[in-house]
């Protein structure tokens, strides 16, 4: 199969030049022996991604505000759903009935879906001016449609099911990979292992991982040597059923991405945060302190594909990104934040302030993120519980104020935390989730003769007095003039 080739000597030095090779070896197809693989040093460094989930499920874009849009086909056809907010579980197949009528078909859908104003070239530029260093896009869900052109869509359905030969009428991956690293991003795929309706899976055939998976897999990554591998659905079957262990072998040994390419955790029921190169969290399902690398997924609503029923209440606010970008870095994680386009491929304006806020927070604060590790304590907590219930009786996933009841909006008898920590070399970085008044006292680090403390975006020291295990730093009257952003203030300490 042929690979698909960048049209610019300048991004193939961004490809191969600028990231950690990976030594390159022999890995056996035992998970013992696939885990050893090094993760290219680029995604640790990152700290800040884009998801980017898109597909015919764009074109009705609905679900309860609460749940996940992409998943229309499954509700609809299931008579079911769960999220946030107690969604009917009729909720989809009424209004597709009432919307779309009794003789409509999910597979209409793939008509529908034209992408005609699909610019990638003003994706990557929004995604950079956002301060992000890769992005994902779904280049399969578990609907089973496919971004770019390949046989193996068609496979047991009888028709074509992919963006070449119905809707847009053209590859959509190319563009985006072209895009995304002419722009100095890594360019990641999502690829979903299962598909909810596919003959052969529904039957539960082993002919859909020998003559559908593993096939149509290697054609994705032949074609577009991805520099980030985002598998899903895999959690129906064992490996004895997904064979994923025999499929990252050939991944890690014979691709043309062998060198670069970093994979996360879900290859099969039960190997998540167990096996794959980073570890996945969801809206905070998950355990997020985790000693590995790892990343954080959610929407800047509560859906990855966009959904027309979420208001203004749904959407996160910039300081709530910024903060919670913030607490995810301070614990060793990432943080890819996902958008959903419209089905002709706009990004919805919304979406697109939301990351122009982080973008501009990041423009200042930025080097207390990028390239950062854990510092030996992630936060500065004042007196109170800490203990914290992170969703409501009965809700899927973790809303965005959670960050704000944790900083700035305390509450009765709770604990916040006061700041957050970084570390790069011997630097540490204090970020503040509020403007702090005239002092900030810091029990979490040692100061020594000659340390320096500055606050980013602002010349000049601060000065600083030490008394026994607290150390006091005194800040500047605050002046409006230094634009600063006002998600959250950062202080460089360093030693």
């Amino acid at each position: 199969m042929k690979i698909f080739f960048r049209k610019s000597l300048l991004a193939l030095i961004v490809v191969f030049g600028s990231v950690s090779l990976v030594k390159a070896q022999k890995y056996a197809s035992d998970w013992n022996s696939l885990d050893k693989r090094p993760l290219p040093e680029w995604f640790g460094k990152a700290k800040f991604g884009i998801f980017i989930h898109w597909g015919p499920y764009s074109v009705p874009s609905y679900s309860p505000a609460g749940t996940y849009t992409e998943w229309y086909q499954f509700w609809w056809y299931t008579h079911s759903i769960f999220g946030n907010n107690k969604p009917s579980k009729d909720a989809i197949p009424d209004f597709q009935k009432r919307v779309y009528g009794d003789e409509s078909s999910y597979y209409d859908f793939g008509k529908q879906f034209k992408a005609e104003l699909y610019n990638p070239k003003e994706w990557a530029a929004l995604f950079k001016a956002a301060g992000a260093k890769y992005a994902i896009l779904t280049s399969k869900h578990h609907d089973g449609f496919t971004l770019w052109p390949n046989k193996h869509a068609q496979d047991g359905r009888y028709f074509k099911w992919n963006a070449k030969d119905t809707g847009p009428k053209r590859d959509l991956i190319g563009p985006y990979m072209e895009a995304m690293r002419d722009a100095g991003l890594k360019a990641g795929l999502y690829y979903s292992l299962y598909e909810w309706y596919h003959p052969w899976y529904y039957m539960g055939s082993e002919k859909f991982v020998k003559d559908h998976y593993h096939p149509q897999f290697k054609d994705l990554v032949n074609r577009y040597a991805p520099d980030l591998i985002y598998a899903d659905g895999e959690w129906e079957k064992d490996n004895s059923y997904w064979k994923s262990n025999e499929l990252i072998q050939w991944l890690y040994n014979e691709s043309p991405c062998k060198d670069y390419v970093v994979i996360n955790d879900r290859w099969y029921r039960g190997s998540r945060h167990k096996h794959g190169g980073y570890y996945s969290t969801e809206y905070m399902r998950e355990k997020m302190d985790i000693n590995k690398e790892w990343e954080e997924i959610r929407g800047i609503g509560l859906s990855f594909g966009y959904n027309r029923d979420e208001d203004l209440k749904d959407y996160a606010t910039g300081k709530e990104l910024v903060l919670m970008l913030c607490d995810i870095v301070s614990m060793g994680g990432n943080l890819c934040l996902n958008v959903g386009p419209s089905a002709d491929g706009k990004i919805p304006v919304i979406q697109q302030q939301r990351l122009m806020e982080i973008g501009n927070w990041l423009k200042v604060n930025g080097e207390a993120i990028y390239g950062t590790t854990k510092y030996r304590t992630s936060w500065q907590w004042s007196k109170g519980d800490r203990n914290f219930k992170l969703r409501k009786d009965g809700d899927k996933y973790t809303t965005a104020d959670y960050i704000l009841k944790q900083t700035v909006d305390q509450q009765p008898g709770k604990a916040v935390k006061e700041l957050f920590f970084t570390q790069k070399g011997k630097n540490v970085y204090a970020i503040i989730p509020k403007w702090p008044g005239n002092k900030v006292v810091l029990r979490e680090v040692d100061f020594a003769p000659g340390t320096k403390v500055s606050l980013l975006g602002v010349k000049g020291r601060l000065k600083w007095k030490k008394q026994g295990k607290k150390v006091t730093v005194y800040m500047p009257a605050f002046n409006p003039n230094w634009g600063l952003p006002a998600e959250a203030y950062t202080l460089k300490i360093e030693k």
